[in-house]
């Protein structure tokens, strides 16, 4: 008999068994542990099938008494406590099982783990679990689509099984799904069992199936061979191809870090792969490497004549070869190798692949200043890698006067090629990213060992594509901030075919039928009197709220912008800005929990709020000013209530139209434009010069589309690197002349209304605790109805941690605090001076973590009991 697992009943009665750490193998102990377990809910663990039966197999009443006695009765084969019919079919049924082909259930490939999903036991689990046992596989049984996930973030499995065969215990598709949202699911392969076609109906298509994001469609057949089978084929195909994938990805990362120079060529001498170190060899980037023949490349002419042929009559024949080999670098100056070039021997004895490792000689001319450059920084190793990563990165570029001096050895193809390169070297436009470059390389070139290695790393930072997006280590990352990044800063996962999300816009409704507003002197009082207090920081927005009932923004912006004198500005009457203001707030949805008029108007107070700090109001003129409250206003009028990734996922007409690019920011500003211009009585811009209308136009468009998260930290940065370090010198009383705040540096204005805006938008966590929390409740319930529409469209879920079922909110709201929030309002408080909604943001994440805290606390006492 095998080490059996540890057994816990819960108060269900549901058998649950621990993981034993002692044996991987059913007939490896005969010992029995015993002890408290910490099962995970609705989940029936068995990590050696053999030590337990599945229940129902087991005689006797239901408990750990039954699964002991069961596990008695299955170890002891000529035992006389071995009776009963059902453990006469036990036995009977692991004689059938193993008889066949008993050498078989040790020629795994590996320890292959799958996981059964099953909401209730039967014969199709039972067969399962028992072809796990013939074919030595470690497994699990889950009940629920919880304990699941659970349990394969847990193990991570190679293969899970799910029940497809009925709807009413759980939704196998869903349940599909929600593994592959995770990251661990790339590398498992997940089967449906699905049931038996009728005579009179046709089979179903499996195209379903692998859009939910199963690979294998398993009949319905409860015979423990047909599972064996099923899971040997799995394992032997699928399950073992992804080993080797594993195994090539570590290869490729060993080879990716090696010091030594790597090139692999196909067998006609295409480059397929060449590692970093090569590349800082050679001078190239693999960009300009992968596909091209080596005799494409410039040669050296400090080769014997006859080199290449034996080299290649040596490799030719399978053999290896190494000697010392002159190349040429992208700058035109020849270095000394030691090459060593393996053939790489595929089926059939046919060679495949050579592989080339290559090592710098430091015996040559070339080398002088390597030797320098090691004897300065005190580094006596003289190792090749070092000695040649530290030579001249400046003449990595392209050399002119190499090209020009090069002879006839070079093909006529690389003839052509030198004059425009040389020219385009010579070319005076160069952007600024690229004269930081060359710079550093420059500066590379007397620098010790240890500043040239940390010059290295800036180079690599620099030649990213994203210089502003952090990324998220995998080691610390927490699911929420995972789901916010991924639900707000991309753009969609990935485009499904026969999805299609319509998105019904109500940008053409007509205003005539609405009732004339009233004008700001005829406010009713109980709305005049909350309105007193709209310059404060607490404002109430949601006492507005209720007393407009819903219509929150055509009354606030009356007062807002009465107050920044905006129809002055704009020429405009008072009527026809109030016709504006109620025609915007109708293209807001009510329906929406989060995204409607009354966050319209609490981003334009808070925008109000921030022009009247000293430093901005200092730092702006009053077209910028009107930009900024026009903006907030419009900045998501007609918002769906779902994010750009739903969008782009689901192939809405907003996605196609703007290139699942910014497609709700895009739309709010197109929208807004389209709005005012469209009706002479609502036309805010009708009365002003053409010029001032583009400007103005343009800095609008500029603002709605800085709200779009996915350049969040890009805007940050930049307003950091642009305002607050030059602002820091000249306080410090630096001898820095700039003004970062001067009117004069239109670069810099944009960036603070940039900044002013984004603050504005995600400003819920500093108001008031009751409005913070509020806010907290309407974004979430937003992503709720987000996520329950996935899972009804088949779309992926992109926030999974958004389940109104599972989702803990102070958990949520404390990852968009740490990851979005602290660092802006920390730079933003800097410049501005926001004391009081320091302080809010404090008292609010404390609130949190307490409410967070509480509940890990509540959730360990049964535990710890």
């Amino acid at each position: 008999m095998g080490c059996a697992p540890s057994i816990h009943v819960s108060q269900s009665g549901v058998i649950y068994c621990r993981d034993s750490d002692e044996s991987n193998s059913p007939r490896q102990s005969s010992s029995v542990s015993q002890g408290p377990a910490a099962p995970l809910h609705g989940l029936f663990v068995q990590t050696d099938a053999a030590d337990a039966m599945p229940p129902s197999r087991a005689p006797g009443p239901p408990g750990a008494v039954r699964v002991r006695r069961a596990r008695a009765e299955l170890g002891s084969g000529s035992s006389a406590g071995s009776s009963g019919p059902a453990a006469t079919t036990c036995r009977g049924r692991r004689r059938h099982c193993c008889s066949s082909a008993e050498a078989e259930t040790q020629t795994s490939y590996t320890s292959v783990k799958v996981l059964l999903i099953f909401a209730k036991e039967d014969s199709q689990s039972d067969g399962f679990w028992w072809a796990c046992d013939r074919a030595g596989y470690r497994c699990n049984i889950a009940r629920t689509p919880e304990s699941a996930l659970e349990c394969f973030l847990d193990k991570h499995h190679e293969i899970i099984v799910i029940d497809h065969r009925q709807t009413r215990n759980f939704d196998a598709e869903a349940v599909c799904r929600s593994i592959r949202a995770t990251n661990p699911s790339e590398h498992t392969v997940i089967l449906a069992v699905v049931s038996q076609a009728s005579d009179d109906h046709e089979e179903a298509s499996v195209l379903p199936l692998l859009h939910a994001g199963f690979n294998r469609r398993f009949m319905e057949n409860s015979s423990v061979i047909a599972c064996y089978n099923e899971l040997i084929q799995i394992e032997h195909g699928e399950v073992r191809s992804q080993f080797k994938l594993r195994a090539c990805n570590s290869v490729f990362t060993a080879l990716d870090h090696c010091h030594e120079a790597i090139e692999i060529t196909s067998d006609d001498h295409v480059i397929q792969y060449v590692n970093p170190a090569f590349e800082r060899m050679m001078g190239y980037h693999k960009g300009e490497l992968l596909g091209k023949e080596l005799a494409d490349l410039p040669k050296s002419d400090k080769n014997r004549a006859d080199l290449l042929d034996t080299i290649n009559t040596c490799i030719k024949k399978g053999k290896e070869w190494q000697g010392v080999y002159y190349a040429r670098r992208k700058s035109g100056d020849s270095i000394q190798q030691h090459v060593k070039i393996t053939p790489v021997i595929g089926q059939g004895g046919k060679i495949r692949h050579f592989v080339s490792l290559k090592k710098l000689c430091c015996t040559t001319d070339n080398n002088k200043q390597i030797h320098r450059i090691h004897r300065d920084s005190g580094d006596n190793s003289q190792t090749e890698p070092h000695s040649f990563r530290y030579k001249s990165r400046r003449k990595e570029s392209i050399d002119v006067k190499s090209i020009s001096s090069r002879g006839s050895d070079a093909p006529s193809l690389q003839n052509r090629r030198y004059p425009s390169m040389a020219r385009i070297h010579s070319m005076t436009i160069e952007a600024p990213i690229t004269k930081v470059i060359n710079i550093i390389n420059a500066a590379q070139e007397n620098s010790p060992v240890t500043v040239a290695e940390a010059l290295d790393r800036v180079l690599e930072i620099l030649r990213t594509t994203e210089l502003y997006s952090p990324q998220l280590g995998t080691k610390d990352e927490d699911p929420h901030t995972s789901d916010l990044v991924g639900g707000l800063m991309t753009d969609g996962l990935r485009r499904l075919s026969g999805n299609e999300y319509v998105f019904t816009k109500n940008v053409h409704q007509s205003h005539s039928h609405l009732a004339m507003p009233i004008t700001i002197n005829d406010v009713p009082p109980s709305i005049a009197q909350l309105l007193d207090n709209e310059e404060s920081w607490d404002f109430n927005i949601f006492e507005l709220e209720a007393v407009t009932h819903k219509r929150p923004l055509v009354y606030l912006g009356l007062k807002v912008f009465s107050r920044f004198g905006v129809c002055e500005f704009l020429n405009c009457t008072e009527t026809t800005l109030r016709a504006w203001l109620q025609v915007i707030e109708a293209n807001y949805h009510s329906s929406n929990a989060y995204h409607n008029s009354t966050h319209a108007a609490d981003v334009l107070h808070a925008t109000a709020f921030f022009l009247g700090k000293e430093r901005v109001k200092g730092s702006l003129d009053q077209l910028d000013e009107v930009a900024a409250l026009i903006a907030a206003t419009v900045h998501d009028v007609d918002h769906p209530g779902r994010t750009n990734s739903f969008l782009c996922n689901a192939g809405s007409e907003l996605a196609v139209l703007y290139n699942d690019t910014a497609v709700l920011e895009s739309h709010h500003t197109a929208l807004a434009f389209q709005l005012t211009v469209k009706d002479t009585k609502c036309n805010i811009f009708k009365n002003i010069d053409r010029n001032h209308y583009r400007t103005l136009r343009q800095a609008i468009i500029d603002m709605v589309l800085a709200t779009e998260m996915t350049k969040h930290f890009e805007h940050v940065n930049k307003f950091v690197n642009s305002i607050n370090k030059p602002l820091a010198a000249e306080s410090e009383g630096s001898d820095c002349e700039c003004n970062p705040t001067g009117k004069n540096f239109p670069e810099n204005q944009i960036l603070i209304k940039r900044m002013m805006i984004k603050c504005a938008d995600v400003a819920n966590p500093c108001r008031p605790l009751d409005l913070c929390i509020e806010w907290a409740g309407r974004i979430s319930e937003e992503y709720f109805a987000q996520t329950d529409e996935e899972k009804r469209q088949g779309l992926p879920v992109v926030m999974p941690v958004f389940d109104r079922n599972t989702c803990s909110i102070p958990k949520s709201q404390i990852s968009f605090i740490d990851y979005f929030i602290t660092d802006m309002f920390d730079a933003w408080d800097a410049f501005a001076h926001l004391p009081a909604l320091m302080q809010h943001l404090a008292d609010n994440y404390k609130h949190w973590k307490t409410l967070d805290d509480l509940k890990c606390k509540s959730l360990r006492l049964p535990s710890d009991s």
